[in-house]
């Protein structure tokens, strides 16, 4: 029996693994392109000449032999090293450009052997970003003895270049999964990748770091043909705040105005229905929560940002007006998730992100109206959806649907960091910061629940069950709304 070294995704989450491989491939999974397309600039320096001369990141071992990843946190680059060994051990990196899922192109770099006379060896240096092509990356270094079959490997890492605190580490994790090619996320849905997309401008507004500002005009022209709207309003939405987000950190109209169309294109779905309200889709057989919620804080937005403006402030007014008829918002003052068909609240799941946006949508309204009286509503309904324990058990936030990946889908991991997201733009309008313990706490319980590459699972307690955009903007989002 061989285990191919292909198959293993699963180590790539537990930090060093142990192979047993009996001719297994040079790459793996291909799904990068070639090793040219992935070659960087400064691959195959001396590490003599490292800056700083390099760290041990992480070791692992094999047959009594050491097998080291140096790196040089300076250069953003390393190599690896084997020690204690025999003439005829190999030692190599491998690199990878999507979160360690796979290497193609990037496996077996700088492969070397101990030589006649020595006991121990190393690489060439390699880079771990290509920036050039806009790829974040991550190294293990690799090795092996002899002629054994075993093969060993530490764990994926990167170099502190863009990884100094945890916010930039999560960031950067972020990044890794960006596919510049499309201007999305693969790894998640389309209206999470605007979430996605948000996160990363919520970082630099955070930060004043600029690194990855490419993102927002990269996805914005790889994808505006459509004007950011589909058949489903809500997906609209998040991209038209996307947008509202890009202009406060570019100031280019462009994406002002991609944020109106977005907002008009919602309102053509707004009937009398149930007295009013947006649809969900334009099937328009649902009204629920989260669209509406979204409508206005867009609608307020907009206008905000707009000098002269009445009439979006005019229709966000309105849709806050019947959103707080509705019956949507229930009697422990959390929101459940839209309306039955005759109109009433449909018991449906307090999700997190249905009592988060409505906290952002009243901050806007508090800006557009100078009336703190919205801020105290939205108090109201902070105070109850961050006590309540279905939403909190042990303290953390932890989303309905938890405990099977399965049941929370592609669209659940994202829920919990845009709750974090706007309780925190809440927090930030109020006197005494009166949420950020909350909001720490959530950040505190992170701090051991993330891999080898600062990449975040579904529960913000830990283990990671998986990886992913929407799973990895959730918890940066948290992490930002704490600072």
């Amino acid at each position: 029996m061989w285990v191919d070294i292909r198959m293993s995704r699963s180590f790539l989450l537990l930090g060093a693994c142990l192979l047993l491989v009996v001719g297994c491939a040079d790459d793996a999974e291909g799904v990068l392109a070639s090793a040219d397309e992935l070659s960087a600039e400064g691959d195959g320096a001396d590490p003599a000449g490292a800056s700083g001369g390099g760290r041990v990141a992480a070791s692992s071992s094999v047959w009594g032999r050491r097998v080291a990843l140096h790196l040089s946190d300076a250069d953003g680059a390393g190599w690896a090293s084997i020690e204690d060994g025999e003439p005829g051990d190999e030692a190599w990196l491998d690199r990878s450009f999507d979160g360690g899922k796979s290497w193609s192109g990037g496996s077996k770099l700088g492969k070397t052997k101990v030589p006649n006379g020595q006991r121990a060896w190393r690489t060439l240096m390699y880079e771990i970003d290509v920036p050039s092509k806009r790829l974040v990356g991550a190294l293990r270094a690799c090795g092996k003895a002899g002629n054994r079959r075993e093969i060993t490997c530490t764990p994926w890492l990167r170099a502190r270049t863009n990884t100094k605190t945890p916010v930039d580490a999560a960031a950067t994790a972020l990044m890794a999964q960006y596919d510049a090619g499309s201007g999305k996320w693969p790894s998640t849905g389309w209206w999470n990748s605007a979430n996605a997309l948000t996160a990363i401008v919520d970082y630099r507004a955070a930060t004043g770091n600029t690194t990855w500002d490419y993102a927002i005009g990269v996805t914005f022209d790889r994808n505006k043909s459509k004007s950011f709207t589909n058949d489903y309003m809500d997906d609209t939405a998040w991209w038209g705040l996307a947008w509202v987000r890009a202009y406060d950190v570019t100031r280019d109209a462009r994406y002002l105005d991609m944020a109106k169309k977005d907002a008009d294109y919602l309102w053509r779905f707004k009937d009398d229905k149930c007295g009013g309200g947006v649809w969900w889709s334009d099937a328009k057989s649902y009204k629920n929560a989260i669209t509406n919620e979204l409508f206005i804080k867009l609608a307020a937005a907009i206008h905000n940002r707009t000098p002269g403006d009445t009439r979006y402030l005019a229709q966000a007014d309105e849709v806050w007006r019947w959103f707080q008829a509705s019956g949507m918002i229930n009697g422990q003052k959390l929101i459940n998730d839209g309306l039955d068909g005759q109109c009433r609240n449909n018991d449906g799941v307090a999700w997190s992100y249905n009592q988060g946006v409505i906290l952002g949508a009243l901050v806007e309204l508090a800006k557009a109206h100078d009336d703190d009286g919205y801020l105290a509503k939205a108090r109201e309904l902070a105070d109850a959806s961050t006590n309540d324990r279905g939403l909190h058990p042990n303290g953390v936030l932890r989303e309905p649907c938890e405990g099977s990946a399965d049941r929370c889908g592609r669209d659940g991991p994202s829920f919990k960091g845009i709750y974090a997201r706007n309780l925190g733009e809440l927090d930030r309008a109020l006197p005494g910061r009166p949420y950020r313990a909350y909001l720490q706490r959530q950040a505190a319980s992170l701090a051991s629940a993330h891999d080898s590459l600062d990449q975040y699972g579904l529960s913000w307690t830990g283990p990671v069950d998986q990886v992913d955009a929407a799973r990895q903007h959730s918890a940066l989002e948290a992490l930002i709304a704490a600072q």
